[in-house]
């Protein structure tokens, strides 16, 4: 995996070089082998500092982000795979998934729409109908 960078959206891109590994004793799958491989893989990235990020998503990510930060720092755990290497891919794949939804534009605000006229008029006709369908039903004189 070194050297290769890790597209978040379009030609942006996490460089390798920014991204701190650290590995431990995983809990998950593999019997006795979790027991003497390292094989859970911690990633984290220092989102404060970096300068791989334009200045709004950089300020738009930070915001979003702010409870899972420590210190402006990312981290990400993978450990559901067996492999070290296949953790690191799990990992650098949910990081970059991660930034690229912190970073996406804001919606549109929804601008607010009428409701057609004969929609209405249908609704209340319908409304009617069904008042007079129970009013039917009601106050019987049976002697």
């Amino acid at each position: 995996m070194s050297g290769r960078e890790h597209v978040i959206r379009g030609s942006v891109s996490l460089p390798e070089a920014e991204l701190m590994w650290r590995f431990s004793r995983s809990s998950g799958p593999g019997g006795q082998h979790v027991n003497t491989s390292d094989s859970q893989v911690e990633l984290r990235f220092d989102l404060a500092r970096t300068d791989a990020l334009p200045e709004v998503w950089k300020q738009r990510a930070l915001e979003r982000l702010a409870p899972r930060l420590v210190d402006g720092v990312l981290s990400v755990r993978a450990s559901e795979h067996r492999s070290q290497w296949r953790n690191r891919e799990a990992a650098a794949v949910r990081l970059a998934a991660l930034l690229a939804q912190a970073t996406a534009p804001p919606p549109k605000p929804r601008r607010p729409t009428r409701v057609p006229r004969g929609i209405n008029e249908r609704r209340l006709r319908e409304k009617k109908r069904r008042a007079e369908t129970k009013q039917g039903r009601g106050r019987k004189d049976w002697q």
